[in-house]
């Protein structure tokens, strides 16, 4: 079962710190570097200093996670952050426009106890790399504290848990937020010990499946075992939990995007090539010549709403194909496969990766393409080429020209509940919850 509980966060004292939109970041791994420099100048306490320090003035051997404890220790000593009087649940609602409509979504901040993947109701449903894992762990040990939370989804057809925390709020006024793409950000301060009692009590007997923040999760569980192995703790001990944001996942708010694909490093290749090299795998059709064929591409893909179908395009002869994958195709996937579920194999991102990239054109090692989420900005991508150096979306750029990109539907709300109650992880990136939850909101100390 879910154990959610209130914890006494570390929050900036906005008489002292400014303005909240001021302070707050996204994620550190869709900061790029001029993000990175922009935040830094909104001031001096915003919290990218502390989720992704750039290494100003370091002295000696220190990192920039050192760095970012530094700073931390100082603003909690100067009462930059303070510390909650009591045990509290954060209210968190996310307002935006997507397709021309206003929504919201609603969750709330609390404290979960941890739970190594495969032995409870905690499920994961991408993959991790060690590297970032790596780059958190460092962090997180340095910092001994959560600066960031972690987006957990959970059945509640009813939304009955988050409306036991929603009564008790009306008529309170919220912390607010606005970040660089105009979503509203507002959070509020619960207390009422019989609210959260009746939230924890619903949600202990639900599964969660981490939707955002694999790696923080799995780097959480790693400081927790690694502070059990240099003192006795018990299991009550903060560092035996992790902060985390929970969402219905029948909320009205629960937006998924999908994540299209610009490869780096591909061989240049035409049209033809493509198709000849999917063979029976695929059935083609060219679909248009130019990259503001993207739209229409995109529109046909959405109409299809089918994970099978795939677009791609070649740079060499400047044209689009729409892919669709055949019973042959299906068959040398679960071949390739043999061990994954049948939900797995019907993913987009998994017949792309698994069967066209890996297995059909030949690459298996390529480094991490370039990840957007709306057309436009892959008209833009493709136009104009790679950034050098970290992007948006945390990858490493090579400042050459995208040689192939590819639209890929979604994974639904069932996709992520199924794979990961069969135990098997998504590709990375086959998810992209949106809008992003801001860090700096709230802090949860680990001491």
């Amino acid at each position: 079962m879910a154990d959610i509980q209130a914890f006494r966060g570390w929050r900036y004292d906005l008489a002292k710190a400014g303005s909240l939109s001021d302070l707050v970041a996204p994620p550190y791994d869709v900061i790029d570097s001029q993000q990175q420099a922009q935040l830094y100048d909104q001031s001096p306490y915003n919290v990218t200093r502390l989720i992704l320090n750039r290494g100003d003035d370091l002295l000696g051997d220190q990192t920039v996670y050192d760095r970012a404890a530094e700073h931390l220790k100082r603003w909690r000593r100067d009462d930059i952050l303070v510390e909650e009087n009591v045990g509290t649940v954060y209210v968190y609602h996310q307002t935006f426009e997507h397709e021309g409509q206003s929504i919201t979504r609603r969750g709330f901040i609390a404290r979960t106890k941890l739970e190594p993947f495969g032995s409870g109701t905690i499920y994961p449903h991408e993959q991790t790399h060690s590297a970032a894992k790596e780059d958190r762990f460092k962090l997180m040990a340095a910092c001994q504290a959560n600066l960031s939370p972690i987006f957990g989804i959970y059945p509640d057809p009813d939304n009955v848990a988050q409306e036991a925390l929603e009564s008790a709020i009306q008529d309170r006024t919220p912390l607010t937020a606005i970040d660089d793409h105009g979503v509203r950000h507002e959070m509020w301060m619960l207390t009422d010990a019989n609210a959260i009692a009746a939230a924890a009590n619903l949600l202990g007997s639900v599964p969660m499946y981490i939707a955002d923040g694999h790696h923080r999760y799995e780097t959480s569980c790693a400081i927790r075992d690694h502070r059990r192995q240099v003192e006795e703790i018990d299991g009550e001990h903060p560092a035996d939990y992790t902060m985390m944001m929970c969402v219905s996942m029948h909320d009205p708010g629960m937006v998924v995007l999908p994540t299209h694909r610009l490869f780096r490093q591909i061989k240049p290749l035409t049209s033809a090539d493509l198709i000849a090299s999917f063979g029976d795998a695929f059935t083609c059709e060219v679909a248009g010549q130019g990259i503001h064929q993207a739209d229409s591409v995109w529109e046909a893909i959405v109409v299809e709403d089918r994970q099978s179908t795939l677009g791609f395009y070649c740079r060499q002869d400047d044209t689009w194909v729409l892919a669709r994958l055949s019973e042959q195709g299906a068959t040398t996937l679960q071949e390739l496969a043999p061990d994954q579920s049948e939900e797995w194999r019907d993913l987009g991102v998994s017949i792309l990766h698994k069967l066209a990239i890996e297995k059909l054109l030949g690459y298996s090692d390529l480094p991490s393409p370039c990840y957007v989420h709306d057309i436009p900005e892959v008209i833009g991508r493709l136009t104009h080429g790679d950034t050098a150096g970290r992007d948006a979306t945390g990858q490493e750029g090579d400042g050459g020209a995208f040689e192939l990109a590819c639209l890929v539907m979604p994974a639904t709300l069932d996709h992520v509940q199924a794979i990961s109650e069969n135990g098997e992880r998504m590709p990375a990136k086959s998810t992209y919850f949106y809008p992003k939850l801001l860090s700096g909101l709230v802090i949860n100390p680990l001491q």
